[in-house]
C-alpha cells in the first residue's frame, strides 16, 4: 500500500492496527477509570485496571462471562471463579487490539489514514457490542438501557476509535 512517500504492507498495517487497538483500548480504560474515580472508586489504577477485586463469576462484566463461555466450550470444563479477573481483562484486551487489526486493515488501505474516521470506527464497535452481546446472553437488548448508561457506553468507544485512530496516523508517519 502506498501513501505518499511512505509504503506500507498488509502485514505493516496489521502489526500498526494491533498496536493501534492497545492504545485506543488504553485511551478508552482512561477515560472509564476517570469516571469510577470521580464516582467515588478509591482503587489505583493498575488494581482497578487489572480488576483484582473481581473473585466471582457472578458479578462479572461482559468480557469475562464471554471468555469464560469460549473456553468452557473448547474445554468442556468449568472455568474456576479465581479466573474471572484474568478472563475479564484478557478479552478486553483481545478485544480492543482485535478490532485494531480490523482498523489498520482498513486504515491501510486508505490513501492516507485520518483521525477523523475514529469516531465513526468507536460507534461500529459500540454498536456491535448492543447486537452481539444480547444475543450471546451477556447484555440486555440495547431498548432496555437508559440514555445515560448508553452515552456512558458510547462516549468511552469513542474514546477508543479516536485513540486506535490517532496512534495508527502516527505508526505510519502521518
Amino acid at each position: 500500500m502506498t501513501r505518499y512517500n511512505i509504503r506500507i504492507t498488509p502485514i505493516g498495517a496489521i502489526l500498526r492496527g494491533l498496536v493501534a487497538g492497545a492504545i485506543g483500548t488504553h485511551a478508552m480504560d482512561l477515560v472509564w477509570y476517570r469516571r469510577y474515580r470521580r464516582g467515588g472508586g478509591t482503587e489505583k489504577f493498575l488494581d482497578w485496571e487489572l480488576s483484582t477485586d473481581l473473585t466471582s463469576w457472578d458479578n462479572a462484566p461482559a468480557p469475562a462471562l464471554i471468555g469464560k463461555r469460549v473456553v468452557e466450550g473448547f474445554t468442556g470444563q468449568a472455568l474456576p471463579h479465581e479466573r474471572a479477573a484474568f478472563m475479564n481483562n484478557f478479552m478486553h484486551w483481545a478485544y480492543g487490539i482485535g478490532w485494531g487489526m480490523a482498523y489498520g486493515i482498513l486504515a491501510g488501505s486508505l490513501p492516507r489514514p485520518f483521525v477523523g474516521l475514529g469516531l465513526p470506527f468507536g460507534f461500529a464497535v459500540w454498536a456491535t457490542g448492543y447486537v452481539v452481546l444480547p444475543q450471546a446472553g451477556v447484555y440486555k437488548p440495547i431498548w432496555e438501557y437508559d440514555p445515560k448508561t448508553l452515552w456512558k457506553d458510547l462516549s468511552a468507544h469513542l474514546a477508543y476509535g479516536t485513540g486506535t485512530a490517532a496512534a495508527f496516523a502516527l505508526l505510519t508517519g502521518e
